[in-house]
């Protein structure tokens, strides 16, 4: 039996992260008989404390898994994971500055995904950003494999660090399809195909503030947004100013998968504003949905969508993106997004090549 630990996320079962949504398809998509994982979850997290999830065994540590506690909580993980567990999966750099003492006592297969763009995310100050510096740096020197989610990834990683890098995305066929227009109708005022869609963290890289201005001239076109609007100011601000505006409707987080699935199922088109970041797992989810996409244009996000979506940089471009907008083109977008995420963002795909690394 090999014992594979996940650490450097929140924990599962997941809600909204990427990593932790990445964690909970491996446990629960788990394709080998003789692999037994050890999931660490951060207690401040859960009320309710599972002994185990689908098998998995999970472990908790009494600190927050973001924030100024990430360090902590990360390097406790690392320490409990590397004396108790055959192959470390760490989804997070931060606490691998506790690795160099750990080889005293032995070698551990460390398999490290890390996100190449993570130092160009606006909330970071100066601090920060030199300690993740130094903790990917740390990562990059005792990793026996480097996963990058994206082609455009692993370019950043060879460069920054001087790594080669194993391609692995994120699986998006665990979003599934909801019909049901009462529900819609009765409990969201919303009418199916009538609106645009997006769920996101509020934050600036993922330039919530450029939809909210372009749909602010689109009076006539209505447009649906989840995220956390209480958690900074950019957040409160953007909530404060279009809360209030008739054709934009403002969700605070939804996280039964029923609900948030029956909001982007029955959307006319899903936006994804986010800028960095490799292959992001909402976007791979619309896509898996058959969703129509517009999405911010840079190099992760034509890569995920093999430059097959449509894309914007600026709040007058995706204005007059929505107002050219065709039906047929709307199908046909479409229809691609659902061929490529067919192809390329199954789980079972996904979770095979992590399994061939164990």
């Amino acid at each position: 039996m090999k014992h594979v630990a996940i650490l450097g996320c929140v924990g599962i079962p997941a809600n909204y992260g990427g990593y932790e949504t990445l964690a909970q398809n491996l446990v629960e998509g788990k394709q080998r008989e003789d692999i037994q994982y050890v999931v660490y979850c951060s207690s401040k997290a859960y009320s309710v404390k599972m002994k185990e999830y689908h098998g998995a065994r999970l472990v908790y540590c009494p600190f927050k898994a973001n924030g100024w506690q990430s360090p902590i909580y990360d390097a406790l993980t690392y320490v409990h994971a590397y004396f108790t567990c055959d192959t470390i999966v760490t989804l997070s750099s931060m606490g691998s500055f506790v690795v160099p003492l750990l080889r005293i006592f032995g070698k551990r297969r460390i398999i490290a995904n890390y996100d190449g763009m993570e130092l160009h995310r606006d909330k970071w100050g100066l601090l920060p950003r030199i300690v993740i510096r130094i903790s990917q740096k740390c990562t990059s020197w005792f990793a026996s494999y480097h996963i990058a989610d994206n082609d455009a990834i692993a370019p950043i990683l060879k460069e920054s660090y001087g790594v080669e890098s194993k391609i692995i995305e994120y699986g998006g066929d665990n979003a599934f399809p909801v019909k049901d227009d009462i529900v819609l109708r009765s409990k969201y005022n919303l009418e199916p195909q009538s609106y645009y869609f997006n769920v996101a963290r509020i934050e600036p890289e993922n330039n919530i503030d450029k939809i909210l201005s372009a749909f602010e001239k689109l009076s006539d076109k209505q447009l649906v947004l989840v995220g956390n609007w209480q958690k900074n100011d950019y957040a409160k601000d953007l909530y404060q100013r279009y809360s209030n505006t008739a054709n934009i409707k403002l969700f605070n987080p939804i996280y039964a998968p029923d609900e948030i699935n029956l909001l982007r199922s029955n959307c006319k088109v899903y936006i994804h504003p986010h800028s960095v970041g490799g292959t992001n797992p909402s976007l791979v989810e619309a896509m898996s949905l058959g969703l129509p996409i517009i999405t911010f244009d840079v190099i992760f996000n034509r890569t995920t969508t093999e430059n097959k979506a449509l894309y914007f940089k600026t709040a007058d471009a995706l204005r007059e993106t929505i107002l050219t907008l065709r039906d047929e083109q709307v199908s046909a977008v479409g229809n691609s997004m659902l061929e490529i995420a067919r192809r390329r963002y199954r789980w079972a795909t996904i979770i095979a090549k992590y399994e061939e690394l164990y």
